[in-house]
């Protein structure tokens, strides 16, 4: 029996998974700006609702995935600067643009022409990083550094309890959210008074 190519298999499975992701996306509808741009205004939290789940759910299969399997967590480091200066930078392209990343190649692909313009933004902001590595390798990314680490390392508490606090604190959210659109409806309906 001829053994597979690991290369062609990693490509295989990458776009196997490319695949599946873009299609619960746009399932997801996280790939229309009117979504992405209604979690901004805090009027519709699809975006917010898919995320959460997603952490949750990936939380549990990884580190079950770790503790059965042996399968090996593969961490980058906690660089507390840096992240903090990418997520802004990312929050306020994902404002502007009305994307993510993966929602603007999403969303081009199912015919969205406005997306265009963002995701060759992206292409350009990544290409003007890799010029200038260099100097946020030896400027940024050393200040507050905790290397290669987890929330669990840092804590000391099992992953599980921290995956319990995040799965509640996601589910208490959820029901705040839903409470409140559900209160909402109810006071946006006019009531008539009996005579």
């Amino acid at each position: 029996m001829l053994k597979a190519d690991p290369n062609l298999w990693n490509l295989i499975t990458g776009l196997l998974t490319g695949l599946v992701f873009g299609f619960l996306l746009q399932r997801g509808a996280v790939t229309r700006f009117r979504t992405i741009v209604g979690q901004f205004l805090w009027t519709d939290h699809t975006v917010l609702r898919t995320m959460l789940t997603a952490v949750v759910v990936g939380s549990i299969g990884v580190y079950a995935m770790h503790q059965l399997w042996d399968v090996p967590l593969h961490l980058k480091s906690a660089t507390l600067l840096a992240n903090a200066l990418g997520g802004l930078i990312f929050g306020i392209g994902m404002a502007v643009l009305g994307y993510c990343p993966g929602t603007g190649v999403g969303a081009m692909g199912e015919g969205s022409r406005h997306a265009i313009f963002g995701v060759l933004g992206m292409l350009t902001g990544a290409a003007l990083y890799a010029e200038v590595y260099p100097w946020v390798k030896a400027t940024i990314l050393p200040v507050g550094d905790l290397g290669k680490t987890t929330l669990a390392v840092q804590t000391g508490l099992s992953p599980w309890i921290i995956i319990l606090v995040l799965a509640a604190a996601a589910g208490a959210l959820f029901a705040i959210l839903a409470c409140r659109g559900h209160c909402s409806h109810h006071r946006a309906e006019p009531r008539l008074s009996p005579r």
